[in-house]
């Protein structure tokens, strides 16, 4: 399709137009366009997007007279429940080896997933004739435009990120240590029916220089900065969210640096929406800290989208040859940190429209917030 242009967010209530049905349909067109007579896709998240099945092995086979999802004898009452538009086969025996023998002609497999030895006994115990192609992305390329549904599923992990945000306020940070703060988020979010769409990182005064910090034995004190990054996976959908909090009265630097990442933060949300190139919109966002003096102090691209995994297309950054599309979920988060000292980071998870946000999934507010 166009950059910058998307097919019509499915209004629906089911995933996609026409359900996991209509996933496969597009599928089949994107099999199609690509001179292929059939798809092995063997990645779990991208089976269960297309089949609704949530099982640890599986494998579809989707071309234009067939869509047929495989799996093993553990998962033939889970399959019949839970896969949508698919004929189901049961393989007995070695896993792969039944694999290759459903093969036929051109097949195109997922060589960004398939690891090089499975790929090699794939194609030694397929029939002769049968021609593996790398083609890998193509169920991530779908994957990337949000129906409703999924934008409404990712929405609620939101909030409940959020709702934890206000949680940790109310309790305080001030005398606990960083690993205890991740150790409690990550009970909550279990206690709700999530798990955390990866480790939370939690990251006081120096700390907070390092942009992925991991939660140590470091006790949060007074008048310092602290950087909260979060996400949830509920539903299946991920979330992502970075707040940082002060403990008190900041000194100038801290303050000056919170503020400019701040304004950057608001000059690359208002640089979304679709047709843009996702370098543009990292550039709108680099630009101010830069100009304030911080830009070797930003050291990664201003966001990714998310979805059924944490990190996914498109990627916004100084090198993304992407182009950002309605019915994107990406965030934006830029971030200063200076070594020995402190950092921050501010990040909101949004949606891509047309002419801009079409709605901002994050709630918790940016003025910064207090958290004795």
């Amino acid at each position: 399709m166009p950059s910058g242009s998307a097919p019509a967010v499915a209004e629906n209530g089911g995933p996609g137009a026409g359900g996991h049905a209509g996933r496969a349909e597009r599928l089949r067109e994107a099999v199609a366009a690509a001179g292929l007579d059939s798809l092995l896709v063997t990645d779990l998240t991208n089976i269960r997007y297309l089949t609704g099945f949530g099982g640890t092995n599986g494998a579809c086979i989707a071309g234009p007279e067939e869509l047929i999802f495989l799996s093993d004898f553990r998962y033939a009452d889970r399959a019949a429940e839970e896969v949508e538009g698919w004929e189901v086969e049961i393989i007995g025996g070695e896993w792969l080896v039944g694999l290759a023998g459903r093969l036929d002609g051109r097949v195109g497999f997922e060589d960004d997933r398939l690891t090089v030895r499975d790929a090699a006994k794939l194609a030694g115990a397929a029939s002769e004739g049968v021609e593996l192609i790398e083609a890998g992305g193509r169920v991530e390329a779908l994957r990337r435009i949000k129906d409703r549904s999924e934008i409404e599923a990712i929405a609620a992990s939101s909030a409940l990120t959020d709702g934890l945000y206000l949680e940790l306020v109310e309790r305080g940070l001030i005398g606990r240590t960083e690993a205890e703060v991740a150790g409690f988020v990550v009970a909550r979010m279990r206690e709700e029916g999530a798990e955390p769409s990866f480790p939370p990182i939690v990251a006081s005064g120096p700390n907070g220089a390092s942009p992925h910090a991991e939660p140590g034995t470091r006790e949060i004190s007074a008048n310092e900065l602290v950087t909260i990054d979060m996400g949830a996976e509920l539903d299946g959908y991920c979330s992502d969210c970075t707040r940082a909090f002060a403990t008190g009265e900041l000194d100038v630097f801290a303050s000056e640096i919170y503020e400019v990442t701040l304004n950057a933060q608001e000059a690359g949300l208002a640089a979304v929406a679709a047709g843009r190139e996702a370098v543009e919109v990292d550039r709108a966002a680099r630009e101010l800290i830069e100009a304030a003096g911080y830009g070797d102090f930003f050291g990664h691209g201003l966001g990714h989208g998310v979805g059924m995994e944490v990190h996914e297309s498109p990627r916004l950054g100084p090198r993304s040859n992407d182009v950002l599309m309605a019915g994107d979920v990406v965030t934006i988060e830029p971030g200063i940190y200076v070594s020995g000292r402190t950092g921050v980071r501010i990040e909101d998870l949004v949606v891509v429209g047309e002419t801009g946000i079409e709605r901002n999934l994050s709630s918790i507010s940016k003025k910064l917030n207090r958290a004795a």
